[in-house]
């Protein structure tokens, strides 16, 4: 952590430099052809938060994909996007005349350390748009060249990582998450350095904002109570607005961000997904998945499942995801203690009370994922119980998450053979408690293909498989093949669709190619 009295200058300008042969800078002034109504509410109301910056720009610049559903969501003309003029915006070239370049500036605790100085050291949010429903959304370039807050790192990206990132956005948003996702993919035409040479990219993201708990933990470190009290009125205006002019407009916003978290978390563990590095700074105030640096799914059930290289101690493990957004959000409760009003009942109670709270508002939606996953759309007493046990036996004979719920469909339906194949030697104790789900179900008064129906539209047939991530990711990267990264994302855009001639993307990795897996930052 840099020493107390440690500030940054957000006037300073850095120099890009370039960190291959072919990676010449452009000019940060040239003017984009490309009209894009920006609308910069950050910029105006939150100086102080933010250093001006520019993108590098792109030597060689090609389109790889552009998001033509979130164009037109957007308001914009996917037509013109994809032309040479839409190119120069996202690969940095050229800034439109409304947009206003800058790194923001957050702090953090990573691995549970503090570090008050991290910010945008590889991104630009280039505006704000409002989209076609009237909601503000951050456009932002992911890999555009160095900011202020670099530090020692070169600002750019490479073609994995992003890729990665517009694949896993798109599943999630396709499985019903919230989650940031990408407008765009441009390959630059250089190089990045990093453990070898790799081929550069450029991702452009949206996001309903970038605002995290460390943006709120970089100011409260400063002690510039003004600006505190800016940043929380400007959050509740953007995700809150019924809170203004309520008696405890700041608790409320802590109270609106916990249950938008709890809310968030069961989903991903409804799914098998394990973010990777659940750090102050990776978890938004609107709720919305950010960052998919070492993130995975989980195959056979283990709530110990860890997968990225550098959670050595596996503190964000799978099951231990809800704790550790409990863990952040006390931080962002410390972080506004100085703006909730302390009458009557002392800051530090009111706060804690709701952080204390969280473990109880995730069990409830936790409980309404496993009910749905079950097929059960009212509620019993034994419904936990009944989901817990189904639990205990995934984990104890290995049978992989995704599976295991989806071929329940085919059980409603009077066919057990998937679901007994998938539980090999342990079909036995399934049998056990396959009985007592029947009876469960009966009562709901459902048809076996209602309710076969109802269970499919809850339960993926089709998730991000590490294996076959990997393997479209290296032939983009290897080979420049975008094939199969184009038919992965296809049927990953229709989760809950069965297809015959997509089922080996349905099909979980060997056992011990599971084992040894391991993510990456995408740094």
């Amino acid at each position: 952590m840099p020493p107390a009295n440690y500030t940054l200058n957000l006037e300073t300008e850095l120099q890009t430099t370039a960190t291959g042969p072919n990676d010449q800078p452009s000019d940060p002034a040239s003017p984009a052809a490309l009209h894009m109504p920006f609308d910069n509410s950050y910029a105006r109301e939150l100086e102080g938060l933010y250093a001006r910056s520019n993108p590098a720009g792109s030597p060689a610049p090609r389109l790889l994909r552009l998001n033509r559903e979130l164009a037109d969501e957007l308001g914009l003309d996917a037509d013109e996007m994809s032309s040479a003029a839409g190119l120069a915006v996202l690969a940095g070239n050229a800034v439109p005349a409304q947009a206003q370049p800058l790194a923001q500036a957050y702090a953090g605790h990573q691995f549970g350390s503090f570090s008050r100085q991290l910010g945008d050291g590889r991104a630009l949010l280039l505006g704000e748009l409002i989209d076609r429903c009237g909601r503000r959304r951050d456009i932002a370039l992911k890999g555009s060249g160095r900011t202020p807050f670099s530090r020692r790192g070169d600002g750019k990206a490479a073609l994995g990582p992003v890729l990665r990132e517009y694949l896993m956005g798109e599943a999630m948003h396709a499985l019903g998450i919230p989650t940031t996702r990408a407008l765009a993919a441009v390959a630059t035409g250089a190089t990045v350095q990093r453990e070898q040479l790799l081929p550069g990219a450029i991702l452009t993201r949206v996001a309903a904002s970038h605002l995290r708990v460390g943006t709120f933990e970089y100011i409260a470190a400063r002690d510039d109570q003004a600006l505190l009290r800016r940043l929380a009125d400007y959050a509740i205006a953007r995700h809150d607005a019924a809170l203004a002019g309520t008696p405890d407009p700041y608790l409320g916003l802590l109270q609106a961000v916990a249950e938008r978290q709890a809310s968030l978390v069961a989903r991903w563990m409804g799914v098998g997904f394990i973010h990777g590095v659940m750090n102050t700074d990776n978890m938004t105030i609107s709720g919305e998945t950010i960052d998919y640096g070492p993130c995975a799914f989980m195959e056979h059930f283990d709530p110990e499942a860890v997968f990225s290289s550098i959670d050595t101690s596996g503190r964000y493990a799978y099951g231990n995801q809800p704790a550790i957004a409990q863990w952040n959000l006390a931080r962002l409760a410390e972080a506004l203690l100085t703006l909730i009003d302390a009458d009557g009942e002392p800051a530090e109670q009111r706060a804690g009370a709701v952080v204390q709270a969280f473990a109880e508002h995730f069990d409830f939606h936790w409980t309404t994922v496993l009910r749905l996953k079950l097929g059960l759309d009212d509620a019993s007493g034994g419904d936990r119980a009944l989901a817990d046990d189904y639990l205990t036996l995934l984990r104890r004979h290995r049978i992989d998450f995704t599976l295991a719920f989806a071929r329940l469909a085919d059980a409603a339906q009077g066919n057990n053979t998937p679901l007994r194949t998938l539980f090999g030697g342990a079909a036995a104790a399934l049998e056990l408690w396959l009985k007592r789900w029947r009876e469960r179900t009966l009562a709901i008064g459902k048809s076996p293909d209602e309710l076969a129906a109802a269970l499919r539209s809850a339960n993926p047939i089709y998730i991000p498989r590490n294996h076959h991530v990997e393997s479209a990711l290296a032939a983009a990267v290897e080979r420049d093949d975008l094939a199969p990264f184009e038919r992965l994302l296809r049927v990953l855009q229709h989760p809950f669709d069965e297809h015959a001639a997509d089922s080996a993307l349905a099909e979980p990795a060997p056992a011990e190619q599971t084992e040894n897996y391991r993510t990456f930052c995408g740094t």
